[in-house]
């Protein structure tokens, strides 16, 4: 998925401030999500975050357009590990900017406690 740098991204040090950074790697994990699991497991699991670990590599500023890209790591019962990118596309090329590790655990939606996910859904989604 693309953003583009908006002025509220930006802090005092005029760069995209380290949570935008936090925000968009929960907002391509959601759009992820939501586009790849079935609707069954979209209704029955609801996510949490465990732990985040971003790497920041170089700035991004304002304007710059971002390209976000996710994929799960090792998936268990009881926890998603997730990869994301961060990258400026700039005349045909993509800088690193950042890159993170998050672990999820599936919750019930209902009950806020954990949950399993099912096998089919680990299946499709870890690597």
């Amino acid at each position: 998925m693309t953003v583009v740098v908006q002025r509220a991204d930006i802090d005092q040090q005029n760069h995209v401030n380290n949570i935008v950074y936090l925000r968009w790697v929960q907002e391509v994990a959601t759009a992820h999500w939501e586009a790849a699991a079935p609707a069954t497991a979209r209704d029955a699991i609801g996510w949490v975050v465990l732990r985040h670990e971003i790497d920041y590599k170089t700035p991004a500023s304002l304007g710059d357009e971002i390209l976000l890209r996710t994929w799960v790591g090792k998936a268990t019962r009881i926890t998603f590990e997730r990869f994301t990118e961060i990258r400026r596309l700039s005349a045909g090329s993509q800088t690193l900017l950042a890159k993170a590790r998050t672990l999820w655990v599936p919750i019930n939606p209902e009950t806020g406690k954990p949950t399993r996910v099912p096998a089919e859904v680990r299946a499709r989604f870890s690597v």
